[in-house]
């Protein structure tokens, strides 16, 4: 069973109870309503660790910039990572503003590394 769909044995009319609310709602209503929040990524895939791994070093690199006593080059390196990382989700997804996006960034990035690089 894929994450995204509802397992064949429940019925279209069988109730499922929102434990925190108390709130019913039918498998019906959950599979066509506009209304109830569903989530269109699956769980625990290569692209699923990518995303939420490349997106934890997005956000340290930016802490990295926020602190004047760090080095730029962190921030740099960190955030040539992540934007590698959302590039590769970009491609699995079939992405283009995501392929676009951090490819962009993922070059002018590097060539800034290298430049810190050659000194």
């Amino acid at each position: 069973m894929t994450p995204n769909h509802i397992e064949s044995d429940l019925n279209p009319t069988d109730t499922i109870i929102n434990e925190p609310t108390g709130t019913e709602y039918t498998v019906g209503e959950i599979e066509h309503s506009s209304r109830i929040v569903k989530s269109v990524t699956p769980y625990y895939t290569a692209d699923w660790y990518i995303k939420w791994i490349a997106s934890a070093i997005v956000l340290v690199a930016v802490m990295c910039r926020s602190v004047e006593e760090i080095p730029k080059i962190y921030d740099v390196m960190l955030s040539f990572v992540g934007c590698l990382g959302w590039g590769v989700v970009g491609y699995l997804w079939h992405d283009r503003a995501l392929i676009l996006l951090n490819g962009v960034l993922t070059v002018v990035l590097g060539i800034s590394i290298l430049r810190w690089l050659a000194g």
